[in-house]
């Protein structure tokens, strides 16, 4: 079946507003979360990742209509739906609120108070803290990196987890540590268009061989997190450590290659991609394990 021209155009724009990968990714580290803490029940991990999909991608949206201004000022995100016209702000703000108050709503039977809590401060720290901050400081990444920690925590809560349990606390410092590189390579990359757009650079306070040092010590730095993700018993599985233990040391590796190769024409967009693939490996080796843990314990039940 054909979808008529104006339709498309139409979801192609919502797409581009809720940018469904990151949501994606944010519910797929809120299904890992549950799934090290799953004690017997699906259904409210599922609808836990549900939520937090709902959450980001309104996360999202709304990011967009309080930044649409200054999205038309760069190359890179002048396309967006609201700098390019294709949709109205007043539009796209109540759809983004309507995916808000969805995904809270969501999160009550899923993990109860605790969970709406962390999901109020998810969207609190993203489209308050972080989006009010990134204007005023070069280094809002470092405090604004805290929300990508929350996701799978609030898995880990529906799970019937404890949000003080010691595991808890080492899997969110992976989930925060590799967000620093993730940011500072787009700085890297599209610097000029931020100083342009009137934002804080860190390539006014750093030299770029500087800010690439920097980058290079905050991948090594979630690396090495990764690495107590199994000293933690967050992953137990021999079969998941060894795949663990390589991408770590991939990851190090390429890391150390792009700091070389900096200077090369796209030597920022690969180390986006790889560190951005190493944390899409980590969570997915973190569910796998969750899965399998789980998979034994019910073989074992008469």
């Amino acid at each position: 079946m054909t979808i008529p021209p104006r339709l498309a155009s139409r979801m192609s724009t919502l797409l581009r507003l809720l940018r469904p990968s990151v949501s994606l990714f944010a519910a797929l580290s809120t299904a890992a979360g549950a799934l090290l803490h799953f004690r017997g029940e699906v259904g409210p991990a599922l609808v836990a990742s549900s939520a937090v999909f709902l959450l980001a991608a309104g996360a999202s949206g709304l990011n967009q209509y309080q930044e649409r201004e200054l999205d038309a000022m760069m190359e890179r995100t002048r396309h967006r739906p609201l700098p390019s016209g294709s949709m109205t702000p007043a539009r796209a703000l109540i759809i983004s609120c309507a995916l808000l108050a969805s995904g809270l709503v969501l999160l009550i039977p899923a993990g109860g108070s605790s969970a709406v809590l962390l999901g109020v401060a998810a969207i609190v720290w993203y489209n308050g803290v972080y989006t009010f901050l990134k204007r005023r400081t070069a280094f809002a990444a470092v405090p604004g990196a805290l929300v990508g920690a929350l996701p799978p925590a609030i898995g880990w809560i529906a799970a019937g987890g404890s949000l003080f349990d010691g595991q808890l606390v080492l899997l969110c410092l992976f989930f925060y540590l590799w967000q620093i590189p993730h940011f500072w390579l787009l700085v890297l990359r599209y610097g000029e268009q931020y100083e342009a757009a009137g934002l804080p650079s860190l390539r006014r306070v750093f030299r770029e061989g500087q800010l690439a040092r920097l980058t290079l010590v905050w991948t090594v730095a979630a690396a090495a997190s990764a690495l107590l993700l199994p000293l933690a018993g967050l992953v137990r599985s021999p079969a998941l450590s060894l795949p663990l233990g390589a991408v770590v040391l991939l990851i190090i590796m390429s890391g150390i290659g792009s700091y070389i190769r900096r200077v090369l024409p796209g030597a920022q967009s690969k180390a986006f991609r790889r560190i951005n693939g190493f944390v899409l490996i980590v969570t997915l080796i973190l569910a796998l394990d969750g899965m399998l843990r789980h998979y034994h314990v019910l073989q074992r039940i008469p």
